[in-house]
């Protein structure tokens, strides 16, 4: 199966990673809890919207290779409930 999001996934799990060593360093600088667990809300967040990307490149490959309507339609139903869970 081809990843077509796989670059748009990659950058973002970059950025979140660059988020949670700022994190890091907030700990260690002994930043106000409050201000910390707001930015792993952010990253919580972040990765949730990297998991919704992977389903819908998931969904829309199934979607590709379905040949008929009825396969087609379950698909599309399925990519749209699991967006709205995200």
């Amino acid at each position: 199966m081809t990843h077509h999001k796989r670059p748009e996934i990659s950058k973002r799990l970059a950025r979140i990673e660059g988020h949670v060593r700022g994190i890091k360093r907030m700990v260690d600088q002994d930043k106000a809890y409050p201000e910390i667990v707001q930015q792993i809300s952010a990253v919580r967040a972040a990765l949730d919207s990297v998991v919704e990307v992977m389903v819908q490149d998931l969904v829309e490959h199934y979607v590709s290779q379905s040949r008929d309507g009825p396969g087609k339609r379950v698909a599309i139903e399925l990519k749209d409930t699991v967006s709205s869970i995200f």
